[in-house]
């Protein structure tokens, strides 16, 4: 598949490209991004170069397709759908620049990147989201986008510095997008 450029009231969402490179670089130095995703800490430029070098690939493969989101044409973060399976499922991920968080961006994104996955050509029937246990940022996100909580994942999720507890969530083709409220979150277990 060609990558696609989707577009939003503010925002553009394309392949990641070369002149990407240093802004994600700059960003993932920021400590709550390796917290929360699985980028690797500490976090080099080859690791930026590596990604994007990656990212068309994926698009061919159809197993990943990654958009970079852009502000004026400046980078301010990542929207991608993960382990997809046309016309079956896929996860959805997200990380954004520690300046471009708290403006709506990343759900206007991430709203732009569901309808995507949800029409044709992928005609997903169900998208589905993980966070490790603690990052309420990505669940209120994931809340406005219309994810209904399934509960937690016992060291669900991995990542190259261990395993963790994780929160999953997901949302159909057929379900009501309107927000959702979710369940007290279960706390990391010490």
């Amino acid at each position: 598949m060609e990558p696609v450029t989707l577009r939003t009231e503010r925002l553009g969402l394309s392949v990641p490209t070369a002149d990407d490179i240093d802004a994600i670089t700059a960003a993932a130095q920021d400590p709550e991004v390796p917290r929360w995703t699985t980028l690797p800490s500490p976090y080099e430029r080859r690791h930026a170069e590596e990604f994007v070098a990656k990212a068309t690939g994926w698009w061919d493969d159809e197993s990943e397709l990654t958009w970079a989101v852009r502000l004026d044409g400046r980078w301010i973060g990542m929207v991608g759908l993960h382990r997809v399976e046309k016309q079956s499922a896929a996860e959805i991920g997200f990380w954004m620049d520690a300046a471009a968080r708290g403006h709506g961006y990343l759900t206007e994104a991430a709203t732009a990147v569901v309808e995507f996955g949800f029409a044709e050509p992928l005609s997903l029937a169900r998208l589905q989201w993980r966070a490790v246990v603690g990052n309420h940022a990505s669940a209120r996100v994931a809340q406005k986008l219309g994810f209904r909580y399934e509960g937690l994942l016992r060291q669900g999720l991995s990542d190259p510095r261990g395993r963790h507890d994780g929160w999953i969530a997901a949302l159909l083709r057929t379900d009501d997008r309107s927000p959702q409220s979710w369940p007290v979150l279960p706390q990391p277990v010490p």
